[in-house]
């Protein structure tokens, strides 16, 4: 019966850990916050407009981390992002990291934590070198600033 016990309190961890690893908890990369999340004034039109992310801005170049561990499922052009990057967490939870200037990883590649996944850029809608960054939780976009522990 103890030996049940201890395998059942391993196999909690176990899930606990895995669950602490793929939760987004850092933040993806050193800059301003110059814009958040909700609604802002758009750049390009000067209206109102909702913003689904973070912009962080930094030089062009400036590293980009995994701020969980994941699965890459897209890296390469995607419309107004342009270079992004979006990295699934499990439990419906992905990022996305939009206006890079390269990628260092590729799709189906397995990430960590901390891990340098790109670069920063400004290539897409973009008004200058910056990170647009996006939590998803069953692929509507949440407050990033929740995911980000200091």
């Amino acid at each position: 019966r103890q030996a049940a016990s201890l395998a059942d309190l391993v196999d909690h961890f176990t899930e606990r850990e895995v669950l602490l690893k793929s939760t987004p908890s850092i933040a993806p990369a050193r800059g301003l916050l110059t814009s958040g999340f909700g609604a802002r004034e758009d750049p390009f039109t000067g209206g109102l407009a909702a913003h689904s992310g973070l912009d962080i801005a930094n030089v062009v170049g400036t590293e980009i981390i995994a701020p969980a561990d994941g699965v890459v499922i897209h890296s390469g052009e995607k419309g107004e992002y342009g270079t992004c990057i979006v990295i699934d967490h499990g439990r419906d939870t992905t990022t996305l990291y939009g206006h890079l200037k390269d990628t260092i990883v590729k799709v189906g590649d397995k990430v960590s934590r901390g891990q340098h996944i790109g670069n920063m850029g400004n290539p897409g809608r973009s008004t200058g070198s910056h990170l647009h960054y996006e939590v998803r939780i069953n692929g509507v976009p949440v407050n990033p600033r929740r995911y980000v522990m200091h």
